[in-house]
């Protein structure tokens, strides 16, 4: 399936990536670097990085997308 990146809800998709992350602060303190970069992260930069954990993207598709 071919996803427009206008499809795609950015701003929850960062919200869940920095919770992802912030949840391991408390016990790896680096951890805050990875909450930092999603925080100052492009929205391709975000796609990026949604590679590296267990998120699917889709989940963050807009609700009006039509194939």
């Amino acid at each position: 399936m071919e996803i427009d990146i206008s499809d795609i809800d950015f701003a929850r998709l960062r919200d869940d990536l920095r919770d992802y992350f912030g949840t391991a602060v408390s016990s790896f303190p680096m951890a805050m670097a990875d909450v930092v970069n999603v925080d100052t992260a492009s929205n391709i930069e975000l796609l990026n990085i949604i590679n590296q954990t267990s998120l699917n993207i889709l989940d963050y598709v807009k609700n009006d997308y039509k194939k």
